[in-house]
């Protein structure tokens, strides 16, 4: 099982085999890589949280308990690291939605292979850059990570009713943004 050869290697990374934390960051970086991405909506800023969430992960690996599987603490951290990060922008005068679209169409084109290949997963990550940040991690834990309302619950220490409202609210959104209105 994935999650048992997980365990095998945090023990290993602990016991300073550096061989076996390289294999534990490329397991999961491009998961990071994506939902960072996805909660940001810039490829520059997904790339500088990645390095930012394995930085965490390995300060924080003699604190990991393996009380829960390893990617759902992992996530945790990274998805701490995103709401900081989004904090900060949106408390940063100068930082400025328009320039951050631009920086996303622009950039668009850099990511990875699968998203340089389908124009509709540009799309999606454009759409999703104009939830807020609340939905966008709902929508995120839902869809991308295949989560249980329950177990968005238990992640987010939102209740799971929350969780759902907040979903649908977004999906409504999404569908609002995507519907051409029809002259009658």
């Amino acid at each position: 099982m994935l999650f048992d050869d997980d365990e095998k290697l945090i023990r290993k990374a602990l016991n300073g085999n550096e061989r076996a934390w390289v294999k534990l960051v490329k397991r999961y970086e491009k998961r990071i890589y994506n939902y960072s991405l996805r909660m940001t909506g810039a490829t520059d800023e997904a790339m500088d949280l990645v390095q930012e969430v394995f930085l965490a992960v390995f300060r924080n690996l003699p604190n990991y308990r393996g009380d829960g599987v390893f990617p759902a603490w992992l996530f945790r951290i990274a998805n701490n690291r995103c709401i900081d990060f989004l904090r900060r922008r949106n408390n940063n005068p100068l930082a400025n939605q328009s320039e951050t679209d631009t920086e996303t169409l622009k950039s668009s084109k850099m990511v990875d292979e699968d998203l340089q290949r389908d124009q509709g997963n540009r799309e999606v990550l454009k759409l999703l850059t104009r939830l807020t940040r609340e939905q966008r991690q709902v929508v995120e834990l839902k869809l991308f990570q295949n989560m249980t309302f329950d177990e968005i619950e238990s992640y987010t220490g939102l209740s799971a009713n929350t969780a759902k409202t907040r979903f649908y609210t977004a999906l409504q959104k999404l569908r609002n943004f995507v519907e051409v209105p029809h002259a009658v």
